[in-house]
């Protein structure tokens, strides 16, 4: 299982990246983790929009989801024809939103995909062991654990400080964890992590290594790193596009 950051802006899409975008892959299937503004132009770095297999949402705010109404178009308008409907999870009222976003009168988001509605557990996303657990955020937002062939990866998609999370992340090979906010007074509470709480989430679920992710273009990435680094003494880097995880 390699996994691949296409995108990794937190909040909106930065001179560097594109909103939260990932890109799981076994070899013989793939799975789309996000799909924020501009993530589909970079993720045709990696793969054909044609070969993937499923896509989860973690929830519906604008930089984790309105590039569906993008690869809608793709799905809908091809020149080989209409391709066949992609799976896509997400949390209750994704089919709805998006639709409702998308404001098409001839072909809609459920001619190109076919949406289940998440909810905490484990499932199997074709060879994938995929997990979820309620985030702490505004809105119904779900972080994910997806195991296969022995390795694991945890997400934490957008949250506050969360005890789910430690759950979640228990001993994984990786953390993705966002980071968008610096340690400061006046950060908004039950939103998002300080890259210093990233860490310490990251230590107490002991996961192999933590990546910063979700990193806001107005912040300085690298007092990012260096917060979290007095927190969590194993591997840590920030997350880059084209960064490839596992495999």
């Amino acid at each position: 299982m390699q996994t691949t950051i296409v995108g990794w802006s937190g909040s909106f899409p930065g001179p560097d990246s594109p909103a939260s975008c990932y890109l799981i892959d076994t070899g013989s299937y793939r799975l789309v983790l996000d799909l924020g503004n501009g993530a589909v132009g970079a993720l045709q770095r990696y793969a054909s929009l044609t070969e993937i297999d499923a896509i989860c949402l973690s929830h519906l705010h604008a930089d984790h989801c309105i590039d569906m109404l993008s690869y809608s178009v793709v799905q809908n308008y091809h020149p080989d024809g209409r391709r066949p409907r992609i799976p896509v999870y997400g949390p209750a009222g994704t089919a709805e939103r998006l639709a409702a976003a998308l404001a098409e009168r001839d072909h809609g988001m459920t001619d190109a995909f076919e949406f289940s509605t998440l909810s905490p557990g484990t499932t199997e996303i074709g060879p994938l062991r995929v997990t979820t657990a309620h985030m702490n955020h505004p809105v119904e937002t779900f972080g994910f654990r997806i195991e296969h062939a022995g390795k694991a990866l945890a997400y934490s998609a957008d949250t506050g400080p969360c005890e789910e999370l430690v759950r979640l992340a228990r001993g994984a090979d990786v953390l993705l964890c966002e980071a968008s906010f610096l340690d400061g007074p006046d950060a908004p509470p039950d939103l998002h992590l300080t890259a210093r709480q990233a860490a310490e989430h990251g230590a107490r679920a002991d996961v192999g290594e933590l990546v910063l992710t979700h990193l806001v273009a107005w912040n300085d990435a690298a007092a990012s790193l260096e917060q979290a680094a007095a927190v969590f003494t194993g591997p840590l880097r920030l997350a880059s596009s084209g960064l490839r995880l596992l495999g």
